[in-house]
């Protein structure tokens, strides 16, 4: 169905990364083709990144799976030159993980953010709300456990949305099977408001995203962000995020044409 796959090579990704330094003068990438990889082909990339001085050159961010790493390897991963690492936590519920196949438990997520954060790096968390089986208690649990790594600041960034069913995953599918689905207006299927039936009115389900966002203005979170500056650049960078973090409180207040992006930017460097 999927015909054939083949990976690259070390050495071939790398020669794309310094044709974009020499060539075009990129000065951050983000690999959002998957799960980065790990195990051997990780530690030669970061030895190439190393040895080719890319890593004083660009920073680099990708998508990473909880559990995957040691705390050796997310430090080889900062001297890399690696900066943000984007992890799906979805939810805080074992059963929610299981049900969607995540492969992961709760504890690795706590461990994984806390790992990373440590060895220098910049964990991006997204979470989603409204699952059709979850009831309200279970989701102020995960929106409890996001509040928690961002005010520790375990998670430095993160994104928050409503589940969507998209036709052709298994959820989707399900949802046909339980008549779960409220329309087949894909224009609706756009993370913003709830398209599924579940346990939890569709306004709390909003205000479950609106209050996760919300973190921004709580006084630890500001005061362990307030610690971390130590340049004029981060202090305009802390400026920018406050109309950011309105922006995405009120899209999930009032309906907007046009999606908004991830609520923060980790500081480069």
């Amino acid at each position: 169905m999927y015909g054939t796959f083949r990976s690259r090579s070390v050495n071939n990704v790398l020669d794309e990364i310094g044709e974009l330094i020499g060539k075009y003068g990129v000065k951050e990438i983000m690999d959002d083709s998957g799960s980065f990889p790990i195990g051997g082909w990780l530690k030669d990339f970061c030895e190439g990144m190393i040895e080719r001085g890319y890593n004083r050159k660009v920073n680099f961010n990708c998508n990473m799976r909880f559990g995957a790493l040691s705390s050796a390897e997310y430090r080889m991963m900062k001297k890399a030159g690696f900066r943000l690492l984007l992890f799906g936590i979805e939810s805080a519920n074992q059963t929610t993980l299981d049900r969607i196949n995540k492969n992961v438990k709760v504890e690795e997520i706590i461990a994984s953010c806390k790992s990373a954060r440590e060895s220098g790096l910049y964990p991006h968390i997204t979470i989603m709300f409204g699952y059709p089986w979850e009831t309200h208690e279970e989701a102020l649990k995960t929106l409890k456990l996001g509040q928690w790594l961002l005010k520790k600041g375990y998670a430095y960034t993160m994104q928050a949305t409503v589940v969507i069913p998209y036709p052709g995953s298994p959820l989707f599918e399900e949802c046909k099977a339980n008549n779960w689905l409220k329309t087949l207006d894909w224009r609706e299927y756009d993370m913003k408001k709830p398209v599924m039936s579940n346990p939890i009115e569709d306004e709390k389900v909003m205000q479950l995203v609106r209050s996760l966002y919300g973190v921004a203005f709580n006084p630890e979170f500001i005061y362990n962000r307030l610690k971390s500056i130590s340049s004029l650049a981060d202090a305009n960078y802390f400026l920018r995020t406050i109309p950011r973090v309105l922006g995405h409180i009120f899209d999930f207040r009032h309906r907007s044409k046009h999606p908004r992006g991830a609520v923060f930017t980790a500081p480069r460097g």
